[in-house]
């Protein structure tokens, strides 16, 4: 076998010399180079902003997602949404490891694990699709994919539905980048609190900020708003559109009495929500961009048109040890976990 760059360079095809998430077309060809696994693939995680975008495109026929899913795989080797940018990740189960990492890894051939990183680098070929979940963003497939030695991925725990674990660990990074960022006491604003990534950072945000604190989250749909309500995690619960600015700005002031946010996080799957999040935020404050959705550029340029001093940080899908840490919180919440269950299983 011959070795392969640790980041996947070597499978770029256009253009040349780029990393493989630059990458436009990259070679998807199963056969494995020493330092990388190949994965029998059961089961794609549309990143919310993907699915969404596709959805709209497709208007939710069947037939015409899957060929668009499809086309984009087939075209540019990677499941990697040219209007998006961005990806998602999978489950599958392990089918061969190239001879150079075989053993130095803790996987063996049968293992049924989650990829951490993002489709938009994963080598990926689409045999067939067998369903199309537009409800959870999941797409039941049989396939292929390569893994590259530099790629993180977590065993799929037995006692936790597949579907459960595929969607928590889409979001996973979510939920320790929140325990790290709200302090005892925080007024806290989650943006798209009532859907997969915002109930983990409204649940974490809870126990961070304690009894002392507040969170605040703002949901646009009815099912997000009374779902986000019954978790009973949120002080404030605000029904509202994060394309309107002005609007949230209002609500918010009335929620805390003027005094805005001290950490704003934004999961929302639509563009145009940047200046919201801006305009919510308290001078100093943080903001926690966790959406794919977003445009920094916009969020950037907003921030300084109207005079914010804000920080404002890029949602990384990875933080050290993140799986482990939201199998944690799935067996230490009942209540969380119950959600997940009747959403994703």
């Amino acid at each position: 076998m011959k070795r392969g760059c640790p980041y996947g360079s070597h499978r770029v095809i256009e253009p040349a010399g780029e990393l493989p998430q630059a990458a436009w077309k990259i070679d998807n060809t199963p056969q494995i180079y020493s330092n990388e696994i190949l994965i029998d693939v059961t089961r794609l995680n549309i990143d919310a902003a993907s699915f969404a975008q596709i959805k709209r495109e497709t208007q939710e026929n069947t037939e015409r997602t899957s060929q668009m899913i499809l086309d984009i795989v087939r075209e540019r080797g990677k499941h990697h949404n040219p209007v998006t940018d961005s990806g998602g990740m999978l489950i599958g189960t392990v089918i061969e490891i190239g001879e150079e990492i075989a053993g130095k890894i803790d996987l063996a051939c049968g293992d049924r694990i989650a990829t951490l990183v993002s489709l938009t680098l994963t080598p990926l070929v689409i045999e067939k699709i067998n369903e199309i979940k537009f409800t959870v963003d999941q797409v039941d497939i049989a396939g292929k994919a390569i893994l590259f030695e530099s790629g993180v991925y977590a065993k799929l725990p037995p006692e936790i539905p597949e579907g459960v674990a595929l969607a928590l660990l889409d979001v996973a990074g979510a939920l320790p980048q929140t325990a790290r960022l709200v302090q005892l006491g925080d007024t806290v604003l989650i943006i798209g609190g009532g859907g997969k990534s915002g109930l983990l950072c409204l649940y974490e945000a809870k126990r961070r900020a304690g009894p002392a604190g507040k969170v605040i989250v703002l949901a646009r749909s009815d099912t997000s708003y009374k779902r986000a309500l019954e978790t009973g995690w949120a002080d404030i619960v605000i029904q509202g559109d994060a394309t309107k600015p002005l609007a949230v700005l209002e609500a918010v002031k009335e929620a805390t009495d003027g005094a805005l946010v001290d950490v704003t996080i934004n999961c929302v799957n639509i563009p145009g929500t940047e200046m919201a999040t801006v305009l919510a935020t308290k001078e100093r404050g943080v903001i926690y961009f966790f959406s794919m959705a977003t445009s920094f550029t916009a969020a950037a340029l907003g921030a300084e048109g109207v005079g914010k001093d804000v920080t404002m940080l890029i949602g990384n899908g990875y933080t050290h040890d993140h799986a482990q840490i939201s199998f944690h919180a799935l067996a230490e919440s009942a209540q969380l976990r119950k959600l997940f269950e009747q959403l994703y299983s």
